[in-house]
């Protein structure tokens, strides 16, 4: 067995392991920290798929910022076990048939499918390199990516108004 095909039997067992923790973890932050594995471990597929800057925009788009929201959120709730309303065990139940049977529908698709073997034109160019997508984005791209950043950037000040606390008038 290749140590590439290895890395990615252990990191598909890493992704699902955490990912099913996450749904199953009763104390929230717990299942926030099993997300932030989850993450991690799909940033490594994205490394094996030889897409270096995806994963690293996604460790810091999806493990840093909204992970720091969701935790966040999560403190700023004040979650507590006495507050949250009893679910019955058939919603468990039923998840959980729910999620086996998606299971078994995926590798019933992954074990009839077949691999296509054969070799695959290239033009010599690359495409995945930071700095074509530099030139891409920064070119062609400029306006979009600008609007982008102008668009969060207006959402995080509306964030943090919305989360001001207001003095109370005396």
């Amino acid at each position: 067995m290749s140590p590439i095909l290895l890395t990615f039997y252990i990191l598909s067992a890493i992704t699902l392991a955490t990912a099913f923790l996450t749904i199953y973890s009763k104390n929230p932050i717990h299942s926030a920290i099993y997300l932030v594995i989850c993450f991690f471990s799909i940033a490594g597929h994205y490394l094996l798929f030889n897409a270096q800057f995806l994963a690293i925009v996604h460790i810091i788009v999806y493990a840093g910022a909204i992970m720091v929201l969701f935790l966040f959120t999560i403190m700023l709730m004040n979650l507590n076990k006495e507050n949250e309303v009893h679910k019955p065990r058939i919603t468990r139940l039923g998840a959980i048939v729910v999620c086996s049977a998606m299971g078994l529908v995926l590798l019933a698709v992954f074990v009839n499918s077949k691999m296509i073997m054969g070799d695959y034109d290239t033009s010599g160019e690359d495409f995945q390199s930071i700095k074509k997508l530099g030139n891409v984005l920064l070119n062609e791209y400029m306006v979009p990516f600008e609007f982008a950043s102008i668009l969060l950037l207006v959402a995080m000040m509306g964030t943090v108004l919305l989360s001001k606390k207001e003095k109370n008038q005396e």
